[in-house]
């Protein structure tokens, strides 16, 4: 099934296997490129967007299907690489391959001929592949199920099949190149469009979204803005734009943990304030952020924080004293007492 890809990779990038980590196993020692198995395929039909923000770099790929956990297989994306979305009869290995490619220096373009030309099955898949510069390239197969059809923008490709009708794709590029905001907003609203242009014609079930870093930082766990996966709901959009919500308030929790490392007190109650805003009953933010009060010396501003905190749930008073022992409060029995009984006022 890949003897023509296998024959590409070998004249493109000399004694490299890119079907294995570097410097790994038989294939690496002998500079040869193994013919992967075959890979276990399922029809996930449905609807996606890779796209790129030419202004940071960021690359993404979001989808919703009426196929369960979809999220494991469609989307891949690798900072300062690229993004894939591999669907209808998928084959998982376009986005792990696909993103060997593009990282050995191939572009978007050429990683997605090459896959194809190797793929006996061609016919069925569906594929978008966008690189670190923004070339896009996308497949849709001539026996992929109606209505289905894809259209290539600038630094982005919507794609979909099985749909109720042939205005999804359409109306998904016409919402990401409206929309304002970062990148997770505009590819939720592409996917918001497909929806309401009629979306699957099964129906819905789940939804995924991956965001990462326009450069890699060589730590991938940092590199993923978003990395979220609605495996079944009968609204995943919605439980979708809810998490990414939730993923903005913890990044600014984060960013405000990291403002208190480094002395700026203000900009620290800024990044927990913005955090409780955007999730103002998630009662971790709102008592990580009291918490941070009190080491600064804040307590009577602390006090009001830690009341609505013990009203959602009398465990966080139970927490409180175990704090001084991690350094994580100060080792004031009084001051501790004050803080318990603030929420029995």
């Amino acid at each position: 099934m890949r003897k023509l890809l296998v024959a590409w990779l070998m004249a493109a990038v000399p004694a490299m296997s890119i079907f294995a980590p570097a410097g790994t196993g038989a294939a690496a020692e002998r500079g040869t490129v193994p013919d992967p198995a075959p890979a276990h395929r399922r029809p996930v039909h449905t609807y996606s967007i890779v796209a790129r923000d030419p202004g940071t770099g960021e690359l993404g790929v979001a989808v919703q299907s009426h196929w369960f956990n979809v999220g494991s297989i469609v989307p891949w994306a690798e900072a300062g690489v690229g993004a894939v979305a591999t669907q209808s009869f998928v084959d998982p290995s376009y986005g792990k391959l696909g993103l060997d490619l593009m990282r050995a220096g191939r572009t978007a373009p050429e990683a997605l001929k090459a896959l194809l030309a190797g793929d006996e099955g061609r016919e069925v898949r569906q594929v978008a592949m966008i690189d670190a510069q923004g070339r896009v390239a996308a497949h849709t197969g001539s026996k992929d199920i109606r209505a289905a059809g894809q259209i290539v923008g600038v630094d982005y490709s919507v794609q979909a099949n099985l749909m109720l009708n042939e205005t999804v794709w359409p109306a998904m590029s016409r919402a990401f190149e409206a929309a304002k905001g970062d990148l997770a907003e505009r590819m939720l609203a592409a996917l918001d469009a497909a929806q309401s242009a009629g979306g699957d014609i099964r129906g819905r079930q789940s939804a995924a979204l991956i965001v990462v870093t326009g450069k890699p930082t060589g730590r991938p766990w940092e590199d993923r803005l978003f990395d979220l996966r609605v495996d079944d709901s009968p609204e995943p959009l919605r439980e979708l734009r809810r998490l990414v919500t939730l993923q903005r308030a913890y990044g600014h929790m984060n960013a405000g943990d990291l403002a208190v490392e480094k002395k700026d007190n203000d900009r620290a109650l800024a990044e927990y304030a913005a955090a409780a805003k955007l999730s103002p009953e998630n009662a971790e933010m709102i008592y990580w952020w009291a918490v941070a009060l009190v080491n600064m010396g804040r307590v009577d501003e602390s006090l009001p924080l830690f009341r609505k905190v013990f009203a959602m749930d009398r465990n966080w008073a139970t927490l409180t004293p175990r704090l001084p022992k991690s350094g994580l409060l100060p080792d004031d029995p009084k001051l501790i007492d004050r803080i318990v009984q603030a929420g029995k006022e």
